[in-house]
């Protein structure tokens, strides 16, 4: 290990975080009665502009009347460049108690967004002498905020996680593509020719795997939930699955769920089986084995285990804690 040891934010349940509209108040109740581990109530894209004070107010009235029970409750907040932005702070965490978790922060370009807002919400805090302090979520969605993405992260001690933002982020890189996540045809590779003469086979690639990826080192170097964002087709269940897996196996710890039928399929992806979970306890128990023996390595049905499984297996099984509720 190095000498640099990496703070880990507080534990949280992110495997689905569900985006709910500010200006449909009649979905809050049956967000908070949904699945979903965090709910972030939006006043950004999915409000109109002539529809944001009244979405601004039916969230402040949401936040102090909706029951949401034990699930980890976001605010998404209107972009730094626009003149929303400070009202969306300003009024709602003036108008509500410590109920909300979060507050979400879109396009985030560079530290200063962070630290900018980091001052406005400690002033506020402080003046009406709120109890909890607020955390923020970042989405990297812009070609400034992944050259910027270190920065970001380690912008503020109220940063807890990072999320890829990936239709904003093409349209900012001028990728050729107007879905939102997925795959795409033009994304591949041809095989070689085959001198028999055979047709060539053409294998898609993910093009938002180095974006994803790259989000995945920056937040864990800095002890931060890597997320995976949205994905636009929600009449394909498959292609969310197969979208989430491919994420968790980068390391993201959840996904976005942009309809309540996505909740179940993140919520799928990102909770170990018990096939895991029991592997995960038997790694723990021959290395507590191993230690009272006096032995330096651990072995497990044939195969040395090294210490990374033995973290991969003790994250697994606080993972099975959390959601047993123990």
């Amino acid at each position: 290990m190095s000498f640099t040891i990496v703070e880990q934010v507080p534990a949280r349940m992110n495997r689905s975080e569900l985006a709910v509209p500010g200006s449909r108040p009649e979905l809050f109740a049956k967000a908070a009665k949904s699945a979903a581990d965090v709910i972030f109530l939006d006043l950004e894209d999915s409000v109109a502009p002539d529809e944001k004070a009244a979405a601004r107010k039916n969230i402040i009235a949401a936040i102090e009347e909706v029951d949401w029970g034990a699930k980890t409750l976001s605010l998404r907040i209107n972009g730094l460049d626009t003149h929303y932005m400070y009202r969306d702070i300003v009024d709602v965490l003036e108008a509500t108690g410590d109920r909300l978790d979060l507050i979400m922060i879109p396009k985030a370009g560079t530290a200063a967004d962070i630290y900018a807002l980091d001052m406005l919400v400690t002033q506020i805090e402080a003046a009406k002498g709120r109890k909890k302090r607020i955390g923020f979520e970042m989405i990297i969605e812009t070609a400034l905020g992944m050259k910027n993405i270190d920065e970001i992260a380690a912008a503020s001690p109220r940063n807890e996680s990072l999320h890829f933002g990936v239709a904003d982020y093409a349209a900012s890189t001028g990728a050729r593509t107007t879905g939102i996540g997925g795959p795409h045809p033009d994304y591949g590779v041809l095989t070689d020719a085959a001198e028999d003469g055979a047709a060539r086979d053409y294998h898609w690639g993910d093009m938002w795997h180095y974006p994803l990826s790259r989000m995945v080192v920056a937040a864990r170097a800095h002890g931060l939930r890597p997320v995976d964002g949205p994905f636009g087709d929600y009449s394909d269940p498959d292609g969310f699955r197969a979208q989430a897996r491919r994420a968790a196996a980068l390391g993201c710890e959840g996904k976005w769920a942009i309809h309540p039928s996505q909740i179940a399929l993140a919520n799928e992806v990102y909770s170990p089986s018990e096939a895991e979970i029991a592997k995960a306890r038997r790694i723990l128990e021959a290395m507590e084995k191993a230690q009272k023996e006096g032995q330096g390595a651990v072995s497990l049905d044939g195969r040395l285990v090294d210490i990374a499984s033995i973290r991969q297996a003790q994250h697994m099984v606080r993972l099975a804690e959390q959601l047993s509720g123990d």
